[in-house]
This record gives C-alpha cells, structure tokens and sequence, in this order.
C-alpha cells in the first residue's frame, strides 16, 4: 500500500497542522488571559476593601488621639499635680504646728 501525495497536500496538512496549533495556543493564552483578568480584579477588589479598612482603622486612630488628652492625665502631670497638693498640706501642718507651740509658750493666753 502506497499512499501518494502531492506538493500541495503536503502543504496543505503542514498549513492545517500549524493552523490547528496556532488555535489551541492561542485558546489556552485566551484562558489564561480571562484567569488572571479575573484574578487580577479579585486583587483589585481586595486592595479597595482593604484600604477602606486601613481609612476607618486611621480614623478611629485620629479620634483616639484627640480624646486622649480629655480622657487621661500623663503619669508626669500627676505627680506634679500630688506634690503641689502634698507639699501645701506639709504647709498646712508647720502652720499647726507652730500654733499648738505658740500656745503652749504663751500658757494658753489667746494673743488678741
């Protein structure tokens, strides 16, 4: 069995085979295309979500600076603040003290 072929059928077959595999590879990198199209806009979407989140997350960050200094006093603040108030009642004592001392050198003579 003897199979001929002609110049132009074999150009033909060699033409159908480069066309049939030109399809297929340009099938396969048209679906490869639309997956990463459709991963890419999954990405973009997470991106938007996320960078919402990082907006509230600033914005609640920004509230919380501005109502810190309302709602809490610096470690520093209150010891100035204790010391003042700590060393007027020292003051206040001395200020007995002498008076008690006063009264027992004067023999309980009211200094009019």
């Amino acid at each position: 069995m003897t199979v001929q072929l002609d110049a132009w059928h074999v150009v033909s077959l060699v033409s159908l085979l480069i066309g049939a595999f030109w399809s297929v590879a340009k099938l396969l990198l048209s679906q490869q295309q639309r997956h990463q199209d459709r991963r890419f806009e999954a990405i973009e979407e997470l991106i938007t979500n996320e960078a919402s989140q990082w907006d509230r997350i600033e914005r609640e960050l920004l509230m919380l600076k501005a109502d810190l200094p309302l709602n809490y006093v610096r470690r520093e603040d209150y010891i100035r603040g204790q010391s003042v108030i700590e060393a007027k009642l020292d003051g206040l004592a001395t200020k007995f003290e002498n008076a008690l001392l006063r009264g027992m050198v004067n023999g309980g003579k009211h200094a009019d």
